[in-house]
């Protein structure tokens, strides 16, 4: 083999694949999306074509993995520094900053047109607007100032189904707003579980975590507080136009056994969290993926039962 054949080889190795892309979408955070603006879809009183239904959610997709690009390409400095993200694209040299950005700003371009043309501007414009929030006010902003950046900032994962909603029927309601309610206030919960057992990476990058700037032991106590006030919202949310006996009997069961981990949680001596690796925080964190979308299945499956006259009260 040449030197010249190693080198285009090299060079061939080198080059982003289309996987390397995709990561940048941020698929994980990408599915949450989709699902959560699926289930506004279907739990709204309007009718929406199968075909149109699509487009809606592949283009909320597309504006959802769009801001993850965008928060890659802002972030690139800390995601070098962290344990958790340095596998990244960016951080392991398979794309550029400035590819990542042009990729984002592009989708992001894309998507908000798309879904203005598909369904109503109305859902465009807000579609721009949850991408703004994400990219501007969360990541620019928030993130690095305050640590009740993930508080605030836990909107722009919170508005998929109402995004969903105003889709299918381009308008407003308090339902879709219940449902932007019930993923804002599980947000910090869920992620300060996780930053009980990576607090490491955010001390490195200077990233001011709740568990940076006041401690584990306050952190612990946010998430009982938190997740008292999710479950009063989750549990009363049985009574409104989304929910009925099905969710209800969910809400209970999941409620009770988030109360029970997030107060598990508090209840722990530090000591005893670095011995056994946190095992409780990250049963936690797994309890609290399962919660979201228990809540959301029961109300979707509310809403696919009423037809039959089977679901709501």
């Amino acid at each position: 083999m040449t030197d010249a054949s190693i080198n285009a080889s090299t060079l061939r190795e080198d080059e982003a694949s289309f996987g390397d892309f995709f990561a940048l979408l941020k698929p994980r955070v990408m599915s949450l999306v989709v699902f959560t603006a699926f289930v506004g879809l279907v739990a709204s009183p309007v009718s929406v074509h199968p075909f149109i239904g699509f487009c809606a959610i592949l283009f909320i997709a597309i504006g959802g993995g769009a801001s993850g690009a965008l928060n890659m390409w802002w972030d690139a400095d800390i995601d070098r520094i962290m344990k958790r993200t340095k596998g990244r694209p960016i951080p392991a040299g398979k794309i550029t900053e400035g590819e990542t950005f042009a990729f984002g700003l592009t989708l992001s371009v894309m998507a908000v047109t798309m879904l203005a043309l598909a369904t109503n501007v109305f859902a465009g414009l807000f579609l721009g607007f949850t991408i703004f929030f994400y990219v501007v006010v969360y990541t620019m902003w928030l993130k690095r100032s305050t640590p009740q950046n993930i508080v605030i900032g836990g909107a722009a994962g919170a508005f998929p189904p109402v995004i969903g909603w105003i889709a299918a029927t381009g308008s407003m309601a308090v339902e879709p707003w219940l449902m932007f309610a019930l993923t804002f206030m599980w947000t910090p919960p869920h992620f300060w579980a996780l930053c009980l057992f990576m607090r490491s990476d955010y001390d490195d990058a200077g990233v001011p975590m709740l568990t940076v700037t006041h401690g584990r032991k306050a952190t612990r106590t946010h998430i009982l507080v938190y997740t008292v006030l999710l479950a009063i919202l989750a549990i009363g949310t049985s009574f409104s136009g989304i929910g009925g006996p099905l969710y209800l009997a969910v809400a209970l069961v999941m409620n009770g056994l988030f109360l029970h981990g997030a107060w598990k949680i508090t209840r722990r001596d530090e000591d005893d969290s670095e011995v056994d690796n946190f095992k409780v925080e990250r049963s936690f964190f797994k309890l609290s993926l399962l919660y979201l979308f228990m809540h959301f299945g029961a109300i979707m499956a509310e809403a696919l039962l009423k037809p039959y006259g089977m679901g709501g009260w």
